[in-house]
């Protein structure tokens, strides 16, 4: 076998077909390619910029969510203790309303059962007052009713004044 050694005018030929079919690549094939990717280096460029500013907004979002829940449990916790208070002072409220009506009835009672003592006490007086008054009416008839018996009374009467 007999290898051919290629001539001279077959390697121009080559040549020029070979540059004369670069430059038309170059014209019309390689631009457009290294414009698109170009452009797909510079989208994904802005891709990854998007990318990373929308993970600091996360990031920021995710601080601000974590502050806004931490000041909700301290406003919830503000609010319960609040309540607590509130209910707290409305049960001693109630429990001093309490001991103040209990105090105000049993004043009353009391001042209620010294005046109906008193009228008792009154009533009862005057009760003794006229049963005495009717017992003596009916003593002193009886022991008045003659001359001697005046006579005897009155002289036990002087001698208990001047024996005092």
């Amino acid at each position: 076998m007999d290898l051919v050694t290629p001539g001279f005018g077959l390697i121009f030929w080559t040549a020029i077909t070979f540059l004369f079919l670069l430059l038309i690549l170059k014209k019309f094939a390689w631009k457009p390619i290294l414009d698109a990717v170009s452009e797909r280096e510079e989208g994904i460029k802005d891709a990854l910029g998007e990318a990373e500013k929308a993970r600091g907004e996360m990031l920021n979002l995710k601080s601000a969510n974590e502050q806004i829940l931490k000041e909700a449990r301290a406003e919830r916790e503000l609010l319960l203790k609040d309540a607590r208070d509130i209910k707290n002072k409305m049960i001693a409220d109630a429990k001093e309303d309490a001991q103040e009506q209990a105090n105000k009835m049993i004043t009353q009672a009391r001042e209620s059962i010294h005046n109906e003592k008193q009228a008792a006490i009154t009533e009862l007086r005057n009760q003794v007052a006229e049963l005495s008054i009717g017992i003596a009416k009916k003593v002193m008839q009886s022991e008045l009713s003659s001359e001697e018996k005046q006579v005897a009374l009155i002289e036990n009467m002087l001698k208990d004044i001047s024996l005092k």
